[in-house]
């Protein structure tokens, strides 16, 4: 295949390479460092030619197709076959300040929106961490630093330049595509190659947030106490909870170190002085080890949840509910508490508000009417994927009684193919089957298969 690949090469201005070039496996690199792709051919794409020539060469030979980005978030990893696709050359951030809306090609970061949407008094649907790509986000679902109050991300896409299996470059809308436009927010990379996307802006300028650290010697009670403040809370606040033993690094903050801990994660639109009238029973809970919460601009708001920048191997999964149940959570510390069989964080996200609204023009996220998302995550160092992987199941086996779904955008590769039952998982019956149609029409020979594989012939 090298001499088709050379060809290639003069389709392309960005590198082309193969196993064993100098360069592979750097481009190859990706955030997660526990899984990677190893492709047959890797493409640099620059532009939306180059990944049009790219798709076009994969069809030709019947090469799966897998993107990448920043490498957060495999789901399966392309393994001695295929093309990956990097696209973290494609830059471009276009603010209509006026249309409160933004464009961006497909390499752009989160962080990078948020600076120049500030001096306009904007902000976008982000999420947690400012370094994380922002069309993988936003295919997803999104499930964003402001979420109850703004729903799910995807649901301010506006428009998506794509590259279809036949290497087809395409504008998609809801007057273009309707079915195209509902399944590319919130149905993964399942249809094509997403070059540029257009999403809303909100009018946010500042926020009142932050992080609240407590020793969690009694990781229970921090949590029963957490539930108990999210059940009156108004849409403009959105939370979270994390319990972790944190390692005895100097990279860790000296209060933490060697110690685990519970992190109250907080984003507030209102006053600050709401937000202190809001947050002061949190801090009644018990000595804090660190209070970051107070006023900031947007531009800060990465500070909140102070996601590790650095790459690093982990894997874990999520399970969205319909309630938090107060005798479950005993069960959840027992499982993957302190004293669990391997390392495990476990996060908690109030949902809600207005991620419980199904807007008219929705895309294909499942599961809105979870009031919470409970993540199980291990590091790949603490433990391999087949000794975690026992550990992470039964916490998710015990919640399935109100267990409503999955949100992909927390669904981490382990290792081992996405089994068909898992895929369903992530969608409503109904969108389940009309996303099958839609990547049967688009997509008829699965090139696109290295996300929630949805074709009914399961890429085998």
């Amino acid at each position: 295949m090298s001499g088709d690949v050379a060809t290639l090469a003069t389709e392309v201005r960005g590198p082309v390479l193969m196993p064993g070039s100098r360069g592979y496996d750097e481009e190859r690199a990706g955030f997660q460092t526990g899984f990677r792709h190893r492709p047959a051919v890797v493409v640099g794409a620059t532009r939306a030619e180059d990944v049009s020539a790219a798709v076009r060469f994969a069809a030709e030979r019947r090469l799966p197709v897998a993107v990448q980005s920043t490498g957060h978030g495999i789901v399966t990893a392309l393994d001695g076959e295929g093309l990956l696709i990097t696209t973290r050359r494609m830059k471009g951030v276009t603010v209509n300040a006026e249309a409160k809306t933004v464009r961006t090609a497909a390499g752009v970061l989160w962080g990078e929106v948020i600076e120049q949407a500030a001096p306009h008094g904007l902000a976008p649907v982000s999420g947690s961490a400012p370094h994380i790509g922002v069309v993988g986000y936003l295919l997803g679902g999104g499930i964003g630093l402001l979420g109850r109050r703004s729903g799910y991300a995807s649901d301010h896409v506006r428009a998506l330049d794509i590259v279809t299996a036949d290497g087809s470059q395409r504008h998609v809308t809801a007057d273009s595509d309707p079915d195209l436009f509902w399944a590319m927010r919130g149905g993964g990379g399942n249809f094509g190659v997403v070059t540029a996307i257009e999403t809303a802006l909100l009018p946010v300028a500042r926020l009142y947030g932050g992080g609240l650290h407590f020793a969690a010697d009694h990781p229970v009670d921090l949590l029963h106490a957490y539930r108990a403040w999210t059940l009156s809370l108004p849409e403009e606040l959105t939370s979270s909870i994390a319990l972790m033993a944190c390692p005895p690094l100097p990279s860790v903050p000296e209060p933490l170190r060697g110690r685990y801990v519970a992190h109250i994660r907080i984003a507030f639109t209102g006053s600050a002085e709401q937000g202190e009238r809001l947050v002061a029973p949190l801090r009644r809970l018990g000595p804090r080890l660190i209070d970051t919460v107070r006023e900031m601009p947007y531009t800060e708001a990465g500070s909140i949840y102070q996601d590790p920048q650095i790459p690093h191997a982990y894997y874990g999964g999520n399970v969205l509910l319909r309630e938090l149940d107060p005798a479950a959570l005993r069960t959840v510390v027992g499982l993957a508490g302190p004293d669990a069989a391997v390392p495990c964080i476990v996060d908690i996200r109030h949902l809600g508000g207005a991620f419980a609204r199904r807007p008219d023009d929705a895309g294909a996220v499942g599961g809105r009417e979870a009031a919470y998302m409970l993540r199980v995550m291990t590091g790949g160092t603490a433990a391999p994927p087949t000794v975690a992987r026992p550990v992470h199941q039964r916490v998710y086996d015990a919640l399935k009684q109100w267990t409503v779904g999955r949100s992909p955008n927390s669904v981490y590769h382990d290792g081992r193919p996405v089994s068909q039952e898992q895929v369903r998982e992530l969608f409503a019956a109904e969108d389940f089957e009309r996303l099958r149609r839609v990547k049967t029409r688009h997509d008829p020979h699965n090139l696109f298969r290295f996300t929630h594989n949805i074709h009914p012939n399961k890429g085998e």
